[in-house]
């Protein structure tokens, strides 16, 4: 089997997992789709793209032979996060990089035939990997917004941002590897965002220019085009805690054993051994980067979620677990995992 026949299984078993979730764009602006057990769904399997969609919005993705998959942990405030970070090479991943709001013309790859025709406009937020952009059906409203058109949109005296709030059009965010779309309001400032499918642009986020979390661990030289965030063990679709399931758990474990840092895996197996043999953390030197660190406290974590008790487990968190290192992984931009 093929690197590409891989990852197009990877993303063919999830695309049909309702309790798995999605996300494309970077830091600071991001489209998030998810659906309910029971909600109407159109799966679309083909060799060139996978694709889920609801009326509330979709995911497509492409798989090709310069896509990695690359599978993580980190800390989260409610235990751990995962999730399968896929991603290009970073001399492959760049879309337009557009600075100014700017009419792209009629979508002709939309996720639904009958959004065909409408009209993209990308928000000009200068983004490496990802053109962040709406969707516009209505001429009115097209016609508004192009008179804003070559002007920043956060400017405080440009209305396109007024405009946009008002009109409530579709998110449509591209990658090389895919898109998202999402057909739900959008919220206002101080609103929640919906349950499902729904964006978040932070201007304050966007401003760092990174391409990812820094929690996020991602091979040197290459860029995290989409994500996959499979069923979590503790958490449900909306970050509420469950109880432990071992079939999630065990599943996410395989795919850091095929998909993951080599080193990691290592690392937390000799943690979980050690724990186990009722051995205390004198056992392995604490002198670790960052990555290591989190790899440990992740173990930890899970033998704790799992339900092990011993006086080894409690001397473990008790030199690793410190509340002022504590690094969640969302940066405001989460799907609950």
């Amino acid at each position: 089997m093929s690197e590409r026949q891989s990852t197009a299984k990877l993303i063919a078993k999830h695309i049909e997992d309702p309790d798995a979730q999605w996300s494309l764009g970077t830091f600071g602006g991001i489209a998030e789709f998810g659906r309910d057990r029971d909600e109407h769904v159109v799966i679309g399997l083909s060799d060139r793209s996978l694709s889920a969609v609801t009326p509330r919005g979709g995911i497509r993705i492409s798989p090709s032979e310069a896509m990695t998959p690359f599978a993580s942990e980190s800390i989260a405030r409610l235990g751990w996060a995962h999730r399968v970070s896929l991603c290009l090479p970073e001399q492959d991943c760049a879309m337009n990089q557009r600075k100014v709001l700017t009419e792209i013309g009629p979508d002709d790859a939309p996720l639904r035939t009958s959004d065909h025709g409408a009209i993209l406009f990308d928000l000009g937020l200068d983004v490496k990997q990802a053109d962040l952009c709406i969707r516009v059906a209505d001429p009115a409203v097209a016609a508004e917004l192009r008179k804003s058109a070559g002007r920043n949109v956060f400017d405080p005296a440009n209305p396109a941002m007024r405009i946009i709030l008002a009109a409530n059009p579709h998110r449509v965010f591209v990658s090389r590897i895919g898109r998202a779309e999402v057909y739900q309001p959008i919220p206002s400032a101080n609103g929640k965002s919906p349950d499902g499918p729904h964006t978040h642009v932070l201007p304050k986020l966007l401003q760092h220019r990174r391409t990812h979390a820094a929690t996020e661990p991602v091979p040197d030289g290459f860029v995290p085009c989409a994500h996959l965030y499979p069923q979590h063990p503790i958490k449900d679709a909306f970050g509420r805690e469950k109880p432990f399931d071992d079939a999630s758990h065990y599943a996410f474990q395989e795919l850091l054993e095929k998909f993951g840092a080599p080193e990691a895996t290592a690392l937390k197996s000799r943690v979980i051994a050690l724990v186990e043999a009722r051995q205390g953390p004198e056992s392995m030197p604490t002198a670790l980067d960052r990555l290591s660190r989190t790899t440990v406290r992740v173990a930890l974590r899970q033998l704790k979620a799992k339900g092990h008790a011993s006086a080894a487990l409690n001397a473990w968190l008790a030199l690793h677990e410190h509340a002022e290192e504590d690094e969640t992984d969302d940066d405001t931009q989460t799907l609950g995992h």
